[in-house]
């Protein structure tokens, strides 16, 4: 069964489901096909493009033709996450002595940073055995296997291990963040630099927790994201897709506010 028939039997079950909220319905069956258009897009720019990313701080990083996990097309074009670049390009002008990446998926940023960050090692974790596996990968596509660990679990003791290093914590694991990082169970925390995704659509005041329990040790920015997108170098049949394509193409597939909180140790 090819891709359009599963999305068409999806949509068809989806729509002719009973419902006391038909505006969800249509919601969802909108969410389910403009996945579909994303991915027919994605597979277009494969074909024009390949896999390496197009623009911004991991530009030239080899890539793979499909995600672990979420979007995909908008990491090959890279404006994925784009209001957080500018940050992820000051941490690479940083010189870190390890980058402990919890929650790495694929290796989009483990992999990404390990290329550009050339005296760093990087540290990868994810509890997925196919992302363990896919990040693992695509280091040795990148030919940096050698500065990249990777591990399943990232307990909160293990933030000790790096004390007397000049570490960069970059976080994103669905909610777990209100867990892990907790500097009074993790007081090596309290000297690191940390990028955390605050998953506040899933745990709602996560993100003032986090505040609240750093905004002693640490100058901290709220980054959010209004979804706009800006590419600087859009190829030319990128440029005669419909506008509704385009938008799409940059959509990165999150259901509701994902901030993040960039935390510099003082």
């Amino acid at each position: 069964m090819n891709l359009s028939t599963q999305i068409r039997n999806q949509l068809l079950l989806q729509l002719e489901t009973a419902t006391t909220d038909e505006n969800a319905q249509l919601n969802e069956a909108f969410r389910l096909l403009s996945k579909w258009r994303s991915v027919l897009i994605q597979n277009t720019l494969l074909q024009q493009e390949g896999t390496k990313v197009l623009q911004g701080p991991l530009a030239r990083l080899d890539f793979i033709e499909n995600s672990t996990e979420g979007c995909h097309i908008a990491k090959l074009l890279g404006c994925y996450e784009q209001p957080l670049l500018p940050y992820i390009q000051q941490a690479i002008e940083t010189p870190y002595q390890q980058v402990i990446n919890v929650g790495c998926a694929e290796g989009y940023y483990a992999v990404g940073m390990a290329l550009k960050m050339a005296n760093t090692q990087i540290m990868a974790y994810d509890l997925d055995p196919t992302a363990q596996s896919t990040c693992k990968q695509l280091a040795k596509k990148n030919n940096v296997l050698d500065r990249v660990t990777i591990g399943a679990l990232f307990n909160v003791e293990d933030f000790q291990k790096f004390i007397l290093s000049k570490t960069l914590v970059l976080c994103d694991i669905e909610g777990a963040e209100r867990e892990l990082l907790n500097p009074e169970l993790a007081p090596a925390l309290k000297k690191m630099d940390i990028i955390v995704e605050s998953h506040e659509v899933l745990i709602p005041g996560v993100t003032q927790l986090l505040v609240n329990r750093f905004k002693e040790s640490h100058q901290i920015i709220l980054v959010e994201d209004n979804g706009q997108r800006q590419l600087d170098k859009m190829p030319a049949w990128f440029q005669r897709l419909a506008h509704l394509d385009q938008l799409i193409a940059v959509w990165e597939w999150r259901s509701g506010p994902t901030p993040w909180l960039v935390m510099k140790a003082l």
